[in-house]
């Protein structure tokens, strides 16, 4: 057994131990379920309110069960058996009615008066828990299954590990990533906000927010114009008819805002774009010559996201997305998804992203209902992407069952900076939907051949975007993209005049200031411009009005730096004009 398995037997063992801790200290309780996770574990409890005050005393009764040195038994029950020793426990009994009548049911003792429905494997004896290092971290509510039609029980998080120092540096971990949660970073900056009469999952642009939203919209859109990308509008919805056509509306209803009817017609909320750009396709008779067609859309769709899913704007019911669909010819293919790829790593380069990897995502064979298409259409697909991503010798893996239902595509799988791997980039090829949709274009003998389609987004959700930057950055913007550039301070009421002029030229070349003018102490002034994360704050002065100076404290330092203000502004375009990273 190696360590990592060791150490999923050990917080195995210790949810059993935090159960039968929870049962003692309340008697009422019934039990869910209590499995490892990749920091510890958790276990699910109905019938139980606790607060953080709590915590202190559950810790210690699980000590109290350590130093018993209780025995882990494992016993082979029927299934009869089985109910009858949980009849009391109504989520077990749920659980142990799916099985075979004739499966052998394991059941594991921990000491004599208490035991779980567990496969295991456990630690013998509570004693090699001893020097285990646990910590409960929080406590939450989960619906029963992860479904919102079931009960909220209540969930005890736990972190564990086999030494003290991989707890203490997750739990650092843990609070870095508070710091750099961007919900919270969202906030205080004035990006975004969310109000249930508005509705969840549904957030709404500050201001600050909406410039953050433009500057990333236009930083795109003039790539992909380089490129020879197409823009174009659509509608936020669209008829039925649309989406069976699609084949969304069997394989992706139950993501979808429901049907509303107008005119005898039915209207869904839009999931997604490609729909509309095969009918954009279709509108004009194409040939060889003319592909391939690039069409791109910064476009807002809408999915039904269950409401314990919504984090923030990570993951919302509306969101915007950088889209694109590629009309090319099969001996296309190659040159265009690497062409794609290219314009991914560019960008990330531009934003200093390094920590991603890419992934081929694949069908599942096992489950193929998931999926429309025929088989060969599939294996054609696959083939193609696997093909490229081994000419392009770049580093990646596959995972099955993660493809789109039309076909198989590359992700660019990124780490943020608290720990979740995210889907930020992706390319889709897709010999589906011109089929479903009749594309063709004219060849060069004159016949009617069908177009390839490639799916591919770049920043991929806006909204999703914004968030992995605000945690990658703490906030902490480069220059080119902050809401706000330039933070003027005066001293005294005597610089107004000369802090109006300097922000009125900063304006004229569409630099974005704020200046503070009132009557509060410079320190305190400082302090405020310092938690709005702008990248330069200027503190004028007498000296700096008769001078024609500016005191210039860049964002990564607490020393000013007084320079002639064309010489400040020469270094501030620069750094916006070449999107430099701070």
């Amino acid at each position: 057994m190696n360590d990592e398995q060791k150490q999923e037997m050990y917080r195995h063992s210790m949810s059993h131990v935090m159960a039968k801790a929870i049962k003692q200290l309340y008697p009422g309780v019934k039990l869910a379920i209590g499995p490892a996770i990749d920091n510890g574990f958790y276990y699910d409890f109905d019938n139980l309110s606790i607060t953080q005050a709590d915590f202190e005393k559950i810790e210690a009764k699980m000590r109290d069960i350590i130093a018993n040195n209780e025995d882990f038994v494992r016993k082979e029950v029927t299934k009869t058996e089985a109910l009858e020793m949980f009849i009391d426990e109504p989520y077990k009994t749920e659980l142990i009615n799916e099985l075979p009548l004739d499966e052998k049911i394991t059941v594991y003792y921990t000491g004599e008066d208490f035991y779980d429905l567990c496969r295991g494997p456990h630690v013998e004896n509570t004693k090699f828990l001893r020097g285990f290092s646990f910590k409960i971290n929080r406590v939450n509510g989960a619906y029963w299954r992860g479904s919102e039609k079931n009960k909220m029980l209540t969930r005890i998080y736990v972190y564990g590990f086999l030494n003290k120092d991989d707890l203490k540096e997750c739990i650092r971990l843990e609070e870095e990533a508070k710091q750099r949660d961007h919900r919270k970073i969202g906030k205080e900056m004035g990006v975004f906000m969310f109000n249930d009469l508005v509705g969840k999952g549904l957030p709404m642009w500050l201001p600050k927010g909406y410039i953050l939203r433009r500057e990333l919209s236009d930083y795109i859109i003039d790539k992909e114009l380089a490129l020879g990308y197409q823009h174009v509008m659509t509608p936020s919805l669209g008829n039925i008819n649309l989406y069976k056509t699609s084949g969304h509306w069997e394989h992706y209803k139950e993501d979808m805002f429901p049907a509303m009817e107008v005119d005898d017609e039915g209207y869904v909320l839009r999931p997604m774009n490609c729909p509309h750009h095969m009918v954009i396709y279709k509108n004009f008779m194409h040939s060889y010559r003319d592909l391939p067609l690039r069409l791109a859309e910064i476009a807002n769709d809408f999915r039904f996201e269950a409401s314990g899913s919504l984090c923030g704007i990570e993951r919302t019911r509306a969101f915007t997305q950088n889209d694109s669909h590629i009309f090319c010819r099969p001996d296309q293919i190659k040159d265009e998804i690497e062409g794609v790829i290219k314009l991914i790593l560019d960008v990330y380069k531009d934003f200093g992203f390094k920590n991603y990897k890419l992934r081929l995502s694949l069908r599942d064979k096992q489950n193929t209902d998931k999926y429309f298409g025929n088989d060969d259409l599939w294996e054609k697909s696959e083939a193609a992407l696997r093909e490229i991503l081994k000419n392009s010798g770049a580093d990646y893996y596959e995972a099955v069952g993660e493809a789109a239902f039309y076909g198989p595509k590359i992700d660019v799988q990124v780490k943020s900076a608290i720990g979740h791997d995210i889907t930020l980039s992706t390319v889709q090829l897709d010999y589906q939907l011109p089929e479903r949709f009749e594309l063709e274009y004219i060849d060069e003998n004159n016949d009617r051949q069908r177009p390839v389609v490639i799916h591919r987004a770049i920043l991929g959700s806006l909204d999703r975007f914004v968030a992995f930057i605000l945690e990658e950055t703490k906030g902490l913007l480069p220059t080119w993209l902050s809401p706000v550039q330039v933070q003027i301070i005066t001293v005294n009421e005597n610089i107004i005049a000369y802090a109006q002029d300097v922000e009125n030229k900063l304006k004229s070349l569409k630099v974005r200031v704020e200046t503070d003018f009132s009557n509060e102490s410079v320190g305190k002034k400082i302090r405020s411009a310092v938690l709005s994360k702008s990248p330069f704050i200027l503190v004028l002065g007498d000296k700096e009005r008769t001078e024609n100076t500016v005191a210039v404290r860049k964002r990564s330092s607490k020393d000013t730096e007084t320079m002639p203000y064309e010489q400040f502004e020469k270094m501030l375009l620069d750094s916006i004009a070449n999107k430099a990273l701070n």
